[in-house]
């Protein structure tokens, strides 16, 4: 079977069969797979398309290492809204949070994954037309390729914010200039921004892939990732820091469904309304009917006769959040995301046969380190949050900053409890853990795993659920229980975006008031507070703080800067001893210097760099003083 191989980097073009050759040794009437035969009907390029989208499900769970691949979750780490936290050998999630890494190639798995995901959609784009496609089914053949091209957007986009300047890969034969790393600034982000233009005209909004929910790209999803990517653009390279008074403009590339030219501010402003105006979307009722405690079974568990009612459940219950027209996977704000299953298996089976990776592996990761302590042989004292790694805990600065905006406003924010636990006011049994040394005395609410007995294994509940606490065996619920989609694009983004682009409060209003705060005017800072409360703990904040420190050189006085330093001197709880708090510290120098030495982009992997023998270059700030001597099993400060 022919591959395409990206030398150094590892990746080749993956099909959707994996064992063709065993195959063939066990059955003679299976004929094998090449691009000479393959695709070569409708069906084929569809299973093609299948195997680009999979490499999200790999991002979005966990691998045989039990690592989170999650780049919005290792953005969320980096950011000031969350610390590092969970156990003290979970030396991952802190060197996240510090800026630092605890090995020269920790940070190898989303540059293959992600490659390997440009691989796919470059060969999708590539063999699209061996398929003899009829005039009946050009709406369907362009449906497909607009998908992979803005597949390969996509992944590209995360590649770049990650790792930024990076060989740009647009074909399966890969020529010696195509190893070399070139400008994200110059290069990579039209090609960006032309994959996802491409994707905008292929695709059609009446075609069949719409606004169902089922997780595949179309047009309004276009729309909304090149405002995104432009915004970056703009603002990180740029210097563009307020982009409703302020303009760039970016050469597109031509190719298929791009006609090259330029794109502006005016054009982003326009997709957005094509979105706002055609797209069909509207925000949920309820902020909280967006996350998976909104299940109606929780209140139903609550009220069993067994004592285990939680407050905010009911509070639900009294406000009528429960089951609303449009809640749950598939909702009426979903524009893109990461679909999951309920496989709750602890298996082993190689990094793409994992039942880990179409799970939400998150859940586990920012579930309660200490929760679902046993209680009387059944529930848990942290009802209805189960148990999970602890990994990513809400940072006292979200919830002092937060707390601030509100007194200041005299209002009550509902997202910020819909967001957070407050693990002393709402989980009075909790128990702090005496292997964390960064506990905040909160938790995630968002995303974290929930504890539902009455819900049976294989159970079709359109959220997420763990029946038990922890076992050995394969079934293990806790550790797979999670099909909660992980969202990438939510309708209140495209109307936060339009505010910040145009100076218009209205589109911002509409978030608010769903909130519960009151109508502002438009200013650069109420939209920062604004994008920030919405989106707490969602992976966007970081890259958000990124795009506003552009015109500050990425400096040590710059917003992300400045806002990462801030965590400096917080009181933390470490070790489980709440009565003896400390001082929270950076564990080599200070977030600020970390932030203006590397400007938020992660170290290339060095297994790479080797490999590419020069011609992938190792990003600013991460020589081999950029991490301590020691992580593992020990207190860093």
């Amino acid at each position: 079977m022919k591959k395409y191989i990206l030398s150094a980097l590892v990746v080749s073009t993956a099909t959707v069969f994996t064992s063709c050759n065993d195959m063939l040794d066990t059955d003679p009437r299976v004929t094998e797979l090449t691009a000479a035969t393959f695709p070569g009907k409708p069906a084929d390029v569809d299973a093609l398309n299948a195997a680009t989208y999979s490499i999200m499900n790999t991002l979005g769970g966990g691998d045989n290492s039990g690592i989170l691949n999650n780049p919005f979750y290792w953005w969320s780490l980096m950011s000031d809204d969350c610390y590092g936290s969970g156990g003290l050998q979970d030396n991952v999630a802190k060197s996240l949070h510090h800026f630092t890494t605890a090995s020269a190639n920790q940070y190898e798995a989303d540059f293959i994954l992600l490659y390997g995901g440009v691989s796919r959609a470059n060969n999708q784009i590539e063999t699209i037309d061996n398929v003899a496609w009829t005039e009946a089914q050009k709406a369907q053949r362009n449906q497909l390729l607009g998908e992979a091209f803005f597949m390969r957007g996509f992944y590209n986009l995360l590649l770049t914010q990650m790792y930024g300047d990076i060989p740009l890969i647009t074909s399966t034969v890969i020529t010696d200039e195509m190893r070399e790393e070139v400008s994200a600034e110059e290069v990579v982000y039209p090609q960006i921004l032309s994959d996802f233009v491409s994707g905008m005209n292929l695709m059609s909004k009446e075609s069949g892939y719409g606004l169902t929910g089922d997780g595949h790209a179309n047009k309004f999803a276009a729309e909304s990732f090149i405002a995104r990517a432009y915004m970056f653009w703009a603002g990180f390279y740029k210097g563009v820091r307020e982009l409703a008074t302020g303009d760039a403009t970016i050469n597109l590339v031509e190719q298929e469904g791009c006609n090259g030219g330029t794109l502006s501010k005016n054009d982003v402003v326009n997709y957005l309304k094509d979105v706002v105006s055609n797209g069909g979307y509207k925000l949920c009722e309820d902020f909280r009917s967006l996350w998976q405690y909104s299940n109606s079974l929780l209140w139903d568990e609550a009220h069993d006769g067994t004592g285990h009612a939680y407050e905010f459940i009911a509070d639900m219950k009294r406000e009528n959040c429960f089951d609303q027209p449009g809640m749950g996977n598939g909702n009426t704000e979903e524009i893109f995301q990461i679909q999951f299953m309920n496989a709750s298996k602890w298996a082993i089976g190689g990094t793409y046969c994992n039942p880990r990776m179409y799970s939400n592996y998150l859940s586990c990761f920012w579930g309660l380190r200490n929760g679902a302590t046993n209680d009387n042989g059944k529930r848990d004292k942290t009802y209805p949050f189960n148990q999970g790694w602890g990994q990513g805990t809400p940072s006292c600065n979200i919830w002092d900053d937060w707390s601030d905006a509100e007194r200041s406003g005299d209002y009550t924010d509902l997202r910020k409890k819909a967001t957070l636990i407050n693990l002393d006011e709402e989980l009075e049994s909790y128990t702090y853990e005496k292997d964390d040394c960064e506990e905040s005395g909160y938790g995630v609410k968002k995303y974290a795993d929930v504890n539902l007995d009455a819900c049976a294994a294989d159970n079709d509940s359109w959220w997420s659920k763990c029946e038990g606490y922890s076992s050995s065996s394969l079934d293990n619920k806790q550790q797979g229980d999670h099909f909660e989609d992980y969202y990438l694009m939510r309708y209140a983004d495209v109307l936060l975006m339009l505010t910040e682009l145009t100076g218009d409060a209205s589109y911002m209003n509409q978030v608010q008031k769903r909130a519960g705060v009151p109508e502002t005017a438009y200013s650069l800072a109420a939209v920062q507070n604004e994008r920030r409360w919405e989106f707490a703990l969602e992976g966007l904040r970081f890259n958000d703080m990124r795009r506003w420190s552009g015109a500050d050189g990425h400096s040590e006085s710059s917003y992300a800067a400045k806002a990462l330093q801030a965590q400096k001197g917080k009181q933390i709880v470490c070790l489980g001893q709440k009565g003896a708090k400390r001082s929270m510290e950076h564990m080599t120098c200070s977030w600020s210097k970390r932030y203006a030495d590397t400007k938020g982009f992660l170290p290339k992997p060095q297994s790479q760099i080797t490999l590419m023998s020069g011609k992938l270059k190792q990003n600013p700030g991460w020589d081999e003083n950029a991490s301590p001597a020691e992580y593992t099993y020990k207190v860093l400060y």
